[in-house]
């Protein structure tokens, strides 16, 4: 029934043009109406009330990656708010879209987010896209929600692409023990070096975005903070789902070595996933890393009796066991300071 209502001949002939032409969009030559009567079909029947605020996730490169119902939302919208209006109107135009278009971007998110607001309270159907994936992830969008939501406005997700998720898809880390999104690390060298120590003994997977041009810098951070011993492991994801797409796995510190190997591998848009580090087998009477950490941060501030006394408040660790800990630790460094 679902495959008769789609009218699969029509659907199939223009999805395989989209899917043919990868990114390059001057080439897909769409017959929009098509596309817009194969959206309805799938998802005119389904509910999209009015007011809302639908959050539509848009292709990350490859225009044939668009789902039906986000183009049959985009289509029912009384207006589309967007990261940048030139590139969102072009998106638009492939498939026969022409809506008022609001800028919201991250230097004017709150006014534009009042803007949107003023629709909604006016009962009509607004859209959010970014410029390219799923808003609010990396991109705009998380005040924008928060305000329509706090104003008492319906908020509706439209899944799809992420250029984050699809990256986790392809990694394989199989010893994680969830995942992590860091997005984008500090610019300044200092601040990136700590984002990453933290880093070091993370169980889970942690995905992380880079530019071209600061690719290679990142890379020469990790392999210093992360690439001893060779066993941490690092998939790389360039250019996802566009033409040049490559996705390789390889230990952190040959990343510097693969960039430099080739021109193109410097070139387009990274996501670095980050795999889990590998678990260490702990002595039994070793203490948990944080606790060790928490412990270590208290003795360099205060007496020994008090410093293991908040550190067994914090970790529920027995008070005893924490200070024959501190005392070990300075019967194994005589020259510390000896207060406490």
């Amino acid at each position: 029934m679902l495959l008769q209502v789609l009218q699969r001949e029509r659907f199939g002939a223009v999805a395989r043009r989209l899917a043919s032409s990868r990114h390059r969009a001057s080439l897909l030559n769409l017959n929009a109406s098509h596309w817009k009567e194969t959206a309805r079909a799938a998802a005119g029947a389904q509910d999209h009330p009015a007011p809302a605020l639908y959050v539509v996730a848009t292709p990350i490169g490859n225009l044939a990656d668009i789902g039906l119902r986000a183009l049959h939302a985009l289509s029912l919208a009384d207006a589309i708010a967007c990261e940048d209006t030139r590139t969102s109107g072009a998106f638009l135009r492939h498939f026969g879209l022409e809506k008022p278009l609001l800028a919201l971007h991250e230097h004017n998110e709150r006014a534009g987010a009042a803007q949107v607001c003023a629709r909604l309270a006016a009962g009509e159907r607004v859209a959010y896209i970014s410029d390219a994936g799923t808003p609010a992830v990396s991109d705009p969008g998380a005040v924008l929600v928060q305000v329509a939501a706090a104003a008492g406005h319906r908020v509706m997700p439209l899944p799809g692409a992420s250029s984050a998720v699809a990256a986790l898809s392809v990694a394989g880390d199989t010893a994680a023990h969830g995942f992590a999104f860091a997005g984008f690390l500090p610019n300044k060298a200092q601040e990136r070096a700590s984002a990453l120590q933290r880093l070091r003994d993370a169980r889970q997977t942690t995905m992380i975005f880079e530019a071209p041009h600061r690719i290679e810098a990142l890379a020469a951070a990790m392999a210093e903070a992360l690439g001893d011993g060779g066993v941490r492991q690092l998939t790389v994801c360039r250019e996802l789902t566009k033409q040049f797409e490559q996705v390789v796995t390889l230990p952190v510190a040959g990343l510097a070595r693969w960039l430099a190997d080739d021109a193109n591998h410097r070139r387009g848009e990274f996501v670095l996933v980050l795999h889990a580090a590998p678990a260490v087998e702990a002595k039994d009477d070793a203490l948990p890393a944080d606790v060790e950490r928490t412990l270590r941060v208290l003795l360099a501030e205060l007496p020994l009796k008090q410093a293991a006394a908040i550190a067994a408040e914090l970790s529920g660790l027995p008070r005893k066991r924490l200070y024959a800990q501190a005392l070990a630790w300075r019967a194994d460094a005589p020259e510390a300071d000896e207060a406490g």
